[in-house]
């Protein structure tokens, strides 16, 4: 669960980044944060990243006061979610496979749990036939998807999802969000879905918080167009 509650965040310059944000999203849910550019997006991900704090208020993600958190225990949290970022973030001179089992060895995972969970977790992503490649011979969209193979490998009960379709092909696009969806629905895994992608959002629907200057001006679910118009291309 993320449960933002009268928060407000200042940059060193004494900049407002955020003014009182009021936020839950509960286990399960699937929600959409769409602003545009310096909206106040990245100021939010950063505290539930727990890569800075909260000037006021309190930021409670997965049972974690992130505001009281100390230094050792920083990791202990980041293990209980899975982060897909925009530019992918892979191993360059790791293979598919690879990329996906770091993210159980650097939590000392047993090589037997390994050998198990990657490749159910390369199947799930369509991605087994690629095992062996290395991340300059896929595409953007097979990228993103070891990216979200890596962030799901470890089962977390939170995936945050931070423009996860801002480089990729707008067909492969919809791909992605499709795919989240379907962990949400199927693995129960709570979805944030960080984006300024407003066509996606009218086509999925669901929860949708919208942030301006600070603030949540929006917080509601809307109707999606899926299932009543074609896919836009």
């Amino acid at each position: 669960m993320i449960d933002l509650i009268d928060v407000s965040f200042h940059y060193e310059n004494g900049t407002e980044a955020l003014h009182n944000i009021n936020l839950r999203i509960n286990n399960g849910e699937f929600a959409f944060v769409v602003g545009s550019s310096g909206a106040g997006k990245s100021s939010i991900l950063k505290l539930l990243l727990r890569e800075t704090v909260a000037s006021s208020g309190q930021v409670i993600v997965n049972g974690f006061d992130l505001n009281r958190l100390k230094p050792g225990q920083i990791p202990k949290f980041r293990r209980s979610i899975g982060v897909v970022f925009q530019d992918f973030r892979l191993i360059p001179g790791m293979t598919v496979y690879e990329n996906v089992a770091f993210s159980l060895r650097v939590t000392d995972r047993p090589m037997r749990e390994i050998r198990q969970k990657v490749p159910e977790m390369l199947e799930l992503m369509n991605l087994r036939h690629k095992a062996r490649q290395y991340p300059h011979e896929l595409s953007g969209g097979e990228q993103q998807r070891v990216a979200l193979a890596r962030a799901l490998v470890n089962s977390p009960p939170l995936i945050i999802a931070d423009e996860p379709t801002g480089n990729i092909d707008p067909e492969l696009s919809y791909q992605i969000v499709e795919m989240l969806q379907r962990i949400n629905r199927e693995r129960k895994t709570t979805i944030l879905m960080v984006t300024h992608a407003h066509d996606l959002v009218k086509y999925f629907g669901g929860r949708t918080v919208n942030i301006e200057s600070g603030q949540i001006v929006f917080d509601d679910y809307i109707l999606g167009e899926q299932g009543e118009t074609s896919r836009p291309v």
